[in-house]
């Protein structure tokens, strides 16, 4: 479903010298399947998920998302996902019935099939009574939900989920994590970040660990932590991050 191969990503930062956002990264996600990126922020997690939905372009590297290479196909693979972010533009000045009306026809789908289609995940994310509501009096609880609807209006294979629940409360945050889990086992790839282990051990079937945007560690929490010898979940994170930070320091300090 999705396919990564030594995806790199380097800004010029001109006297301060070049960047690396990226560097390298491999991983593959299938259907039916939560796959957690981890790391600190900074870690090159959003990057890899903005190259994904075709937002940034790599340097170097390839990334196939549902049979559509990133660069090449850029507008195939945004037919292919849905991305949710807690810093997702929600438009003041429109209802959410508005708003996801609007990415539904952005993505080509009919009239008949887009009503239904609306009328179905309203009712799903109990929405009906916020349908006439402007996007200026919706609460952060509102403006998730819509930002999901809208991810999920189109039926895509995949959904990218990047730090969705940052600054979310308790209440809202389990809505975000019940859809996840609603969507791995409807057989969607999905693609979900964050910097909070017990996020990852709740949702994730496989995680990459990522640190200056590279993979430090991949598989299951289980196969990790065995291969470490650390079974708390986050003091597995932290020591890998930590031994990841001190090799750095050596190599560049010579």
């Amino acid at each position: 479903m999705i396919h990564v191969r030594n995806l790199t990503k380097i800004y010029d930062g001109f006297q301060e010298g070049d960047f690396v956002a990226l560097g390298g990264v491999s991983f593959d996600a299938m259907p039916g399947q939560v796959f957690g990126l981890l790391g600190p922020n900074g870690a090159g997690k959003t990057t890899a998920m903005r190259i994904l939905s075709t937002v940034l372009k790599p340097t170097a590297g390839t990334a196939i998302v549902n049979g559509y290479e990133v660069t090449e196909a850029p507008s195939d693979v945004r037919r292919q996902i849905g991305f949710v972010s807690v810093n997702t533009t929600i438009y003041d000045r429109m209802t959410s019935w508005e708003m996801v009306e609007l990415f539904g026809r952005l993505n080509g789908m009919q009239d008949d099939e887009l009503q239904l289609r609306m009328e179905m995940l309203f009712a799903r994310f109990k929405m009906n009574n916020i349908r006439g509501l402007l996007g200026s009096k919706m609460s952060t609880g509102m403006r998730q939900k819509v930002s999901i609807v809208r991810a999920l209006i189109h039926d895509p294979p995949v959904l990218i989920f990047d730090e969705a629940t940052s600054g979310l409360d308790i209440l809202v945050a389990r809505e975000v994590f019940r859809t996840v889990e609603e969507l791995r086992d409807e057989g969607k790839c999905v693609i979900y970040s964050s910097h909070i282990m017990s996020e990852i051990s709740r949702l994730c079937d496989l995680v990459a660990v990522m640190n200056r945007g590279r993979i430090i560690a991949a598989g299951s929490l289980g196969e990790l932590a065995d291969e470490h010898e650390v079974h708390d979940a986050e003091e597995l994170f932290y020591e890998l991050i930590a031994n990841h930070e001190r090799e750095y320091a050596t190599l560049v300090t010579g």
